[in-house]
């Protein structure tokens, strides 16, 4: 079976890499452990070079693996979410252990973002991720993917929104969609063929203790799922033609830790028929995320990306139990409908999950080579 000419590939991945000791060291120096947006614009000509050189080696390393899907690593990032959603203005972040953490198998948890919203959102001229896309794609043959954190993201963590700036909700969200259909269309312009959403919010509606956590609020969980599914809906259907656009899942993804349990059947009838993405990678590394069963709406025409390799820990998968599952996956969903990947990328933060970079090399190179063997 012949790999896809047009992503996602039969042996993709999410996007972040883990981050070079000496771009940590940098960072630091330079941003402390405050994100202040307006500083990070200013980077000092030292470090803009550094990542640069390590942009391109992050290139490198995934042709070397022999991927076809290449991103920048997240290089230039300090945090999957936060450098994205801080340029578009108003936005400001903070992080707390009230209501959302991320936990781990051994029980420790990790704050989580608060996201508020203090003045109009705009797209900024010039775009966000344009350059750094230009950056990369320069510098391979393969094909550059480009993630933009959902823009759930800024409502669910916190839903603090200024209502002196935004009175009515609706305007709010008016602002965000145009500020993300802006973006995509300039990455096309740019050449940008494949975008990829990484959204970590509508699953938690799966999980019931958030939909305790939404009804401590005041919100009611239907509703806002509703809601929610409407702005993803509308999000898609500005994308430029000739893009794929993929939507990831993700149940959280912080040093090893997640926030998320609950399979995708509560949503899988609507997000695999009623919105306009064309591929899918889902997280199923682990039992929280269920079984294959609810790949059964997936319609024909869109891809789903198996995320069955982790990269919460150093623990190399066995090729024959991928092989396996595989298998199980394709009893639901045609075979030419599947890929494989890791489940999420390796570094949502700049600070990466608990492996190394030989782990991530082999976990990366055991996706390719199942991949190869599965699909020809």
């Amino acid at each position: 079976m012949a790999n896809p000419l047009n992503p996602p590939f039969r042996a993709d991945h999410v996007g972040s890499l883990l981050r070079p000791r000496e771009l940590l060291d940098a960072r630091e120096a330079f941003d402390g452990d405050e994100f202040d947006p307006i500083r990070a614009k200013q980077k000092p000509p030292e470090l803009v070079a550094l990542e640069d050189r390590l942009v391109a080696e992050a290139v490198r390393l995934q042709e070397d693996i022999g991927l076809q899907s290449i991103t920048d690593g997240d290089v230039r990032r300090r945090s999957w979410f936060a450098d994205f959603m801080v340029r578009l203005g108003g936005i400001t972040v903070t992080w707390g252990t009230d209501g959302i953490v991320f936990r781990s198998a051994e029980g420790t948890v990790r704050p989580t973002p608060r996201i508020n919203v203090g003045a109009k959102v705009h797209w900024p001229a010039g775009g966000i991720a344009v350059e750094d896309f230009k950056f990369a794609q320069a510098r391979t043959k393969g094909t550059v993917k480009v993630t933009l954190p959902t823009p759930l993201q800024a409502h669910f963590y916190g839903g603090a929104i200024d209502k002196t700036v935004y009175p009515d909700e609706d305007q709010y969200w008016d602002d965000m969609i145009a500020a993300y259909h802006r973006e995509m269309a300039a990455l096309g312009a740019a050449g940008c063929r494949a975008v990829q959403i990484d959204e970590c919010t509508l699953i938690k509606l799966c999980d019931p203790q958030f939909l305790e956590v939404c009804r401590s609020r005041g919100e009611d969980p239907q509703r806002l799922k509703a809601r929610y599914l409407d702005i993803l809906a509308r999000l898609a259907a500005g994308k430029p033609a000739g893009m794929t656009l993929a939507m990831h899942i993700c149940r959280g993804n912080s040093r090893g830790h997640w926030t998320t349990e609950g399979d995708y059947a509560p949503i899988a009838d609507v997000i695999f028929t009623e919105l306009g993405f064309d591929a899918y990678f889902l997280e199923y590394d682990t039992p929280r995320a269920g079984d294959f069963k609810p790949l059964r709406h997936v319609p024909q025409g869109k891809t789903v990306v198996l995320g069955l390799v982790t990269t919460k820990s150093p623990q190399l998968e066995a090729k024959d139990d991928l092989k396996r599952r595989i298998d199980d996956a394709a009893r639901v969903l045609p075979m030419e409908q599947l890929c494989l990947s890791p489940q999420c990328g390796f570094a949502s933060s700049k600070y990466g999950n608990p492996v190394t970079a030989d782990d991530q090399r082999k976990k990366l190179r055991l996706v390719v080579e199942t991949a190869a063997e599965v699909w020809g």
